[in-house]
């Protein structure tokens, strides 16, 4: 594993290869009078703790983070009340060690009807969708348990109830909550609207210094886009899908001579990704170093188990909230995922450092080294996933395991960072394109996404020209 920080002299690089225009000097300078400001995307995070609802009792010495076993179980929440508006609610607590065992329930109240939902339930296990164990981003001390979020619409009232799990054996006592429970009520922000180029501001400007400026953009969010020129240019909102003979073109120049013959004819379509810039992505709430593992030897399916309640023209908003919950309420480095598909088919760049190279991610507790994760938004137990959003898990893995050489029908080896299925260190013999729950015992990515993967891998390997 190797991290890489985008320096200002790389993002002046690119900005020289994705612009027609001579550059004076090889930096980045503050914008001169005149120039585009910079566009800070908003959005907003809530933490509220919680408080007894039900039997409860001091803590007990010896057993960091658990309170003492009451007769009963122990009940936590917040009774409905009014809050500032957001539109995705989690659960987290002090120690992601600790494993909350029993029911979390919320009703929220929608802005636009006035309305209050059904109680719903969150998903409780998510702790399998983490860095892996001893990893640098996990030893931070930032991280936080978590349940996974969900996303509720824009509302405006909440109330919460978590209960511990009852008639838990001694061993795992359930009817014990986790310590510094509190609910995160995360508001995505308004959509960063495109800014059409014009005359005066349509590319980089110089100051007196002669010394390069990306107009519109933070240095932050000049460095995420840099890391993919040149399959577009910097600050580009999307990177557009090429075909096959195209793709090929296209990934062999930007290897720079890296890439190995046996990958080349077997690359597929690249698709139409829409970049970390046209999704709104806030590149200050992330930290700034790109980290990158070895390779990408296989591609692990994940669903958000964010619920279904979302339409796609919402699923940058539903990004931006699951990246916010990840980075701000979870205390990870950046979003976990590589990649996102919505419910209509379009992909999305997950965490920063380039679409083409590998990033390593935080997905699947484990087996996040030499592996990319690939995240299709909602929930998918018992719903089934629409078919143009398979299609699209289809078409991006042919296209990213391709440039890494990967069969998308075959078999390979990842060896284990542990987890509960595997023990650290041993060597896992894998689909190329697996599911979550095939790297640790989870019901990730879902019963009816998981019945979609043999005809994935087919449909890959087909598109790759296999």
């Amino acid at each position: 594993m190797r991290g890489f920080l985008a320096s200002s002299i790389g993002v002046a690089t690119a900005a020289a290869l994705a612009l027609p225009l001579a550059l004076p000097t090889p930096a980045l300078a503050t914008p001169s009078t005149g120039a585009v400001a910079p566009v800070t995307p908003g959005g907003s995070t809530q933490s509220l703790p919680l408080v007894p609802l039900g039997p409860s009792a001091d803590r007990t010495p010896g057993v960091p983070g658990m309170s003492a076993s009451p007769r009963v179980p122990e009940t936590q929440g917040l009774d409905a009340r009014e809050v500032k508006t957001f539109s995705m609610v989690g659960v987290v607590w002090d120690d992601a060690g600790t494993e909350l065992h029993g029911r979390v329930q919320v009703r929220t109240r929608s802005v636009r009807t006035a309305a209050w939902s059904d109680w719903q339930d969150v998903e409780i296990h998510n702790s399998e969708h983490a860095a892996d164990p001893g990893a640098a981003e996990r030893a931070s001390g930032r991280v936080r348990g978590a349940t996974a979020p969900l996303w509720v619409g824009e509302s405006d009232g909440v109330e919460v109830r978590v209960q511990a799990e009852p008639g838990a054996p001694s061993t795992r006592p359930g009817s014990r909550l986790p310590s510094g429970m509190r609910i995160e009520l995360v508001d995505p922000g308004a959509d960063v609207p495109v800014r059409a180029a014009d005359g005066k501001n349509g590319g980089p400007v110089g100051d007196d210094k002669g010394e390069v400026v990306a107009p519109g953009m933070t240095m932050e969010t000049a460095e995420a886009s840099a890391a993919n020129v040149p399959h577009a240019a910097l600050g580009a909102d999307e990177i557009p899908e090429l075909n096959k003979a195209d793709s090929t073109a296209d990934a062999v120049f930007a290897s720079d001579g890296e890439l190995t013959a046996a990958a080349a004819p077997f690359i597929g379509p690249r698709p139409r990704i829409v970049t970390r810039k046209g999704w709104g992505a806030d590149e200050s709430l992330r930290e700034k170093a790109f980290v990158y593992t070895g390779t990408v030897k296989a591609a692990f399916v994940h669903h958000s188990a964010s619920g279904n309640n979302y339409a796609c023209k919402d699923a940058p908003a539903v990004l931006r909230s699951l990246y916010r919950y990840h980075v701000i309420s979870s205390g990870w480095r950046d979003l976990g995922y590589n990649f996102a598909v919505d419910k209509c088919g379009t992909v999305y760049e997950g965490r920063a450092g380039g679409v083409s190279k590998a990033v390593l991610g935080a997905h699947t507790m484990g087996f996040n080294t030499n592996s990319m994760g690939v995240v299709v938004l909602g929930t998918y137990t018992s719903a089934a996933p629409p078919a143009v959003a398979v299609d699209a898990v289809s078409r991006l893995t042919a296209w990213k395991l391709g440039l890494f050489g990967r069969d998308p029908r075959g078999k390979t080896t990842l060896t284990s960072g542990g987890g509960n299925r595997y023990p650290k260190g041993r060597n896992v013999s894998m689909n190329v394109i697996s599911g979550h729950r095939d790297g640790f015992a989870t019901e990730c990515p879902g019963k009816k996404l998981y019945g979609k993967l043999p005809t994935t891998r087919t449909n890959s390997a087909k598109l790759q020209g296999r």
